[in-house]
């Protein structure tokens, strides 16, 4: 795919109109997080696309009408929404063992495949692209995602049994991967708290500054009112010490990050297991946002799908992510639906930073290919959700199997037409934002 050159102007009122589209309601709530939004935005081109799904899907819209490997199944695929090369991390499932998979599913949604692998594609080539490596580098680290992404589909939908396609553990993983899981490891529930709480009077409470704002009477009563319907839509094996619910403390917190700008928080502070003090609980509810691909998907069934969008992220995770959080759950709050989840100890996300190794980038390109098509894959018909009623991973190989030949050259083209479209994107948006105009800033 390539996509027609635009003059800087014509480019900027068309990045200023889907800006305004996305993130407009909440840009003239706070103006002030969206200035340290778009400030890291600036940073790089790959922070920029980070920042730009909106701007991703739009340019993608045409897509709509179908496009290559896809048909009426695999254009109705449980996908991550917004999978680039930094969405991965590690988190402590309800098992309690350490894993390395996708996360953030903000933007999770049902559609079309190959738009996860097309934006995953596009930010290896950024990320390519700054860290200095050629063309044929980065179409070979693309071919090297398609051929493991490829390779792992084909093996779920022929039946591979669990221990010949294991999840990323201690005791599997290698390399970054290893890494992060290694570094989550060392981190401590004793360490987080220490960092967010302190003790007053004999009990564990909220500490005070570090983006902490004091509620009042009425919000805290609403906050508590919405912890209270959170708690019904938390699967039976997460109630495991009802005293575990007792509520110690709650603050609001603003979102400033590039993609929670502007979204009200709260953190609420659990009785944990036992009496003792270093194993209390610390959970986040967050305004879930309205996912960017959505605005491109125009089936009813899938839109009436869902309460609302926490609801709905809700849902997707648990789809696409094997053992959850324990404590993912959603409910309302001033008619909007909420995102509600532990705020991990365990949580460490890949660091592209040390990864400049050829050999290493290639390595972790694979893995992060796998643990893509084991997404796709777990999302289907054996998730207990109705919404994607077939075997996702028999649909995608044999999509495929079509054209196997095709698979990786659609995806190096697309990697290449958007890194540059992207750079150029991102010298554009900062040209507009220093210069005074993006409207509301």
């Amino acid at each position: 795919m390539s996509f027609p050159q635009l003059d800087d102007e014509h480019r900027g009122e068309e990045i200023l109109a889907v800006f305004d589209t996305a993130f407009g309601e909440l840009l003239a709530a706070d103006p002030a997080a969206f200035r340290v939004k778009f400030r890291k935005m600036a940073a790089s081109a790959f922070a920029f696309y980070r920042g730009t799904a909106a701007l991703f899907y739009h340019d993608l819209d045409e897509e709509k009408r179908g496009g290559p490997f896809l048909d009426e199944r695999t254009s109705r695929v449980w996908i991550h929404g917004d999978l680039h090369a930094e969405n991965f991390g590690t988190y402590m499932d309800a098992n309690g063992r350490l894993i390395f998979n996708v996360n953030d599913f903000d933007e999770a949604y049902v559609g079309p495949f190959t738009w996860d692998l097309k934006r995953f594609a596009a930010s290896i080539a950024l990320i390519g692209y700054a860290k200095a490596l050629s063309d044929e580098q980065i179409s070979e680290l693309v071919t090297i995602y398609a051929v493991a992404y490829r390779e792992r589909i084909h093996a779920l939908a022929t039946g591979a049994k669990s221990d010949e396609v294991p999840p990323f553990t201690l005791d599997t993983a290698q390399g970054a991967l290893l890494d992060a899981l290694r570094d989550a490891r060392s981190l401590t529930r004793f360490g987080l708290l220490e960092s967010m709480t302190e003790i007053r009077d004999f009990e564990r409470r909220f500490a005070s500054g570090g983006g902490s704002v004091e509620l009042d009477a009425a919000t805290r009563y609403k906050v508590l009112a919405a912890f209270d319907g959170y708690l019904e839509t938390l699967p039976d094996s997460s109630l495991a010490r009802p005293d575990s619910y007792r509520v110690k403390d709650v603050v609001g917190r603003r979102g400033i990050g590039i993609g929670s700008a502007g979204l009200p928080s709260y953190n609420i502070l659990l009785e944990g297991h036992s009496d003792a003090l270093e194993n209390d609980v610390v959970i986040y509810i967050k305004q879930a946002q309205t996912p960017a691909v959505s605005r491109h998907i125009t089936d009813r069934a899938i839109r009436d799908y869902f309460q609302h969008e926490g609801h709905r992220t809700v849902i997707s995770q648990r789809a696409l992510q094997a053992h959850a959080d324990p404590w993912l759950g959603w409910t309302e709050l001033d008619g909007a639906g909420q995102l509600v989840a532990e705020v991990s100890p365990y949580a460490v996300d890949l660091d592209w930073g040390d990864i400049d190794d050829a050999e290493e980038i290639a390595q972790v390109v694979a893995d992060l290919g796998r643990a893509t098509a084991t997404m796709h894959s777990a999302a289907d018909d054996q998730s207990g959700e109705s919404l994607v009623p077939f075997s996702t991973e028999r649909a995608i190989d044999a999509a495929i199997a079509a054209d196997e030949e095709g698979f990786a050259p659609l995806l190096i083209d697309f990697a290449h037409s958007y890194g540059a479209r992207a750079r150029a994107d991102h010298q554009t948006f900062v040209d507009l934002f220093r210069n005074g105009r993006i409207p509301g800033l």
